[in-house]
């Protein structure tokens, strides 16, 4: 990553170049190497200030600054200010005395001779094997994977949404058996709702000079009583409809939540935070609020549509001789509709997801941006994805409002026919209470018509999002985090020692192999230091230790016991490592420290005072409870390590 960020200053061929530490993350031989090509030899004629832990890279310097406490202590050459001052002198000094205390290091000749008799043995008659599967690995790496990419294009589903994602979704919630209440509420408010309106349109009088069958009284009491009942039955439908909705939506969000956080590394290594971040927001924030009143509004249509058909059945069942050719010809509309309508609400889902990674990477690497001048170039990227998401949403929307417009001129015309026949009616065939009870059922025949269909056209579109969700469902999970039968004993391991047998390890199938074919131990109790240039395969090692990824090929043991025979928790938790990256959480040092609270203050500082940060901590005024912000951004990165 540094060699990139180098290159990418060369290439803007600037007057004044700053370099902040460019060389702490590679090895020395690539450190001189970009030291004398890039800052001695493209950069010679170029101003260029460098902050550096490596002093041997300070006698080139034409000025050095000794910076202590915020203030600059000396300033010179290197030879000058090493003779006319201590501040420099110390540095000097400290750096030399660190590598002698280094040199100086004894090692046991117990454990010297035992690994130069037996492990020496075996590393060096691993080398030659480990080279010849190295050649092979080229070869058949070569043949396939060399153009494999890891991050891989969103999948999406294509064609209809299959019938078992509504199951699912209607069964999560205390197995479905809240739905059959919900529909026993409708039926029985659609009821109730059919009969006042018969009600009213039986005893109220036509006219004054009518007698009417019922007394006043009894009209008013009859007709409250039915819309106390309905009432009554939409409260019910709310109280089994909210909480089946909630739990539903709060058992996909945990089960999402869960299967992200037991996905194995590889996973987050192939998929962009933006497509993760797009399904706990956007398509779970559709499950929260919209898709169970999408499905609960089709069944209540679907009740009403019975209704109305009954009570118009009664009067002018003559109107279904064109009613139900309309419904045929909504219903080619609607599957003519949905075939599109669905490709691109899969589409919006996916074209979003590139917005929040480009936002997530632009706030992140905000700093560069602006030092670069590169602001137009991401607003514009950033236009362009917006484009490309708006472009089947608008799309969309209007394959929408096609359906819509044909839908209302059907029931217009399903409408106007129900007019004409109840007027050609003879006088006295009908009631003229009930004619109008029909009118009115007949306008609402329309509006429920175009809003079932509607409805349908929305939900499949919305469910798509609980389709998604469903598929982070099924993510392949890490190893258990413990097995019963590993049979592990109490203080494993007690010797240490670590074997690799054939070790071959890959980031992804499509990739070519990190590691290849590595046998080599790790005696007990001693350090053994890795060392490599950039690039190498070092921190893969580690991570393969940390079963961080699981071997492709090959073996690691641990005291005789193979670390992908147990459980996660079981290995890591004996295990402690030290990333190559830093990371702190939000929060306090205490809790970045001791975030499951285990330890008391006493032994916190004492770590502290290990890593030659405890004075540093003590300065600040809450101590132990000073804040950490985000990625630990108030804390220089030597800290944060």
């Amino acid at each position: 990553k540094q060699r990139v960020q180098i290159a990418r200053a060369l290439y803007q061929d600037a007057d004044i170049y700053l370099f902040d530490d460019p060389f702490s993350a590679v090895d020395a031989h690539t450190g001189s190497h970009i030291f004398k090509e890039c800052l001695l030899g493209a950069l010679a004629q170029k101003t260029v200030l460098y902050v550096t832990h490596q002093l041997e890279f300070l006698p080139a310097a034409d000025l050095i600054l000794v910076i202590k406490d915020g203030v600059i202590a000396q300033s010179g050459r290197y030879n000058d200010i090493l003779s006319s001052g201590e501040e420099f002198m110390q540095l000097v000094g400290a750096h030399q005395d660190a590598l002698a205390a280094i040199d100086a290091i004894d090692v046991p000749n117990g454990a010297s001779e035992a690994f130069s008799s037996s492990d020496a043995a075996s590393l060096s008659g691993s080398l030659p094997s480990a080279d010849k599967k190295d050649k092979q690995n080229v070869k058949q790496d070569d043949g396939h994977g060399q153009s494999g990419q890891l991050v891989q294009e969103e999948e999406r589903e294509r064609g209809r949404v299959g019938f078992w994602v509504y199951w699912k979704y209607l069964t999560l919630a205390y197995g479905g058996a809240l739905v059959p209440f919900v529909l026993l509420a409708q039926m029985l408010f659609e009821v109730l709702h059919i009969a006042s309106n018969y009600w009213m349109a039986w005893a109220a009088p036509a006219s004054k000079d009518v007698e009417p069958p019922v007394s006043m009284y009894t009209l008013i009491y009859v007709y409250v009583a039915l819309a106390l009942g309905s009432s009554v039955c939409t409260f019910v439908r709310a109280l089994f409809l909210v909480p089946a909705a909630y739990k539903t939506a709060t058992l996909l969000f945990n089960k999402m939540h869960v299967s992200i956080f037991r996905a194995p590394m590889s996973f987050f290594d192939s998929t962009p935070s933006g497509r993760i971040l797009n399904r706990a927001s956007t398509d779970q924030s559709l499950v929260d609020t919209s898709i169970a009143n999408r499905m609960g509004s089709i069944a209540f249509a679907f009740i009403q549509l019975g209704g109305t058909i009954v009570v118009m059945s009664q009067v002018a069942w003559q109107v279904f001789v064109v009613f139900i050719p309309v419904i045929a010809i909504c219903l080619w509309y609607q599957r003519y509709y949905i075939d599109t309508a669905r490709e691109l609400q899969r589409m919006v889902g996916i074209c979003k997801a590139p917005i929040i990674q480009h936002f997530v990477e632009s706030i992140t690497g905000s700093t560069i941006i602006r030092s670069f001048g590169k602001e137009n170039q991401f607003l514009s990227t950033n236009n362009q994805l917006m484009d490309a998401y708006s472009r089947p949403k608008f799309y969309n929307a209007g394959a929408m409002e096609w359906l819509c417009f044909r839908m209302d001129m059907l029931s217009s015309l399903t409408f106007a026919t129900s007019l004409i026949f109840l007027i050609n009616l003879p006088t006295g065939i009908i009631d003229p209470g009930i004619a109008g009870l029909v009118v009115t059922y007949g306008l609402n025949l329309n509006i429920m018509q175009v809003t079932l269909v509607t409805s349908m056209c929305n939900l499949e579109n919305k469910i798509i999002s609980v389709e998604r969700i469903l598929q982070y469902l099924s993510l392949p999970e890490e190893a258990p985090l413990s097995m019963s039968e590993d049979g592990l004993a109490h203080n494993w391991p007690s010797e240490g020692e670590i074997q690799l047998h054939n070790l071959h390890v890959k980031y992804a199938p499509q990739l070519p192999f990190v590691l290849k074919g590595l046998t080599v131990t790790f005696p007990g109790g001693m350090k053994t230091g890795i060392v490599g240039r950039t690039g190498s395969g070092k921190s893969t090692l580690i991570q393969a230790l940390f079963r961080i990824m699981d071997p492709t090929i090959g073996q690691i043991t641990v005291d005789g016991v193979d670390i992908c025979t147990i459980g996660l928790h079981d290995l890591r938790s004996r295990l402690s490592i030290i990333p190559q990256d830093p990371t702190m959480f939000d929060g306090t040092v205490r809790h970045n420290l001791d975030p499951l609270g285990e330890y008391t203050d006493n032994q916190i500082w004492e770590a502290l005072d290990h890593c030659q940060l405890g004075d540093e901590v003590r300065r600040k005024e809450l101590k132990l409870d000073s804040p950490v912000v985000e990625n630990g951004e108030n804390w220089s990165v030597g800290q944060r390590q």
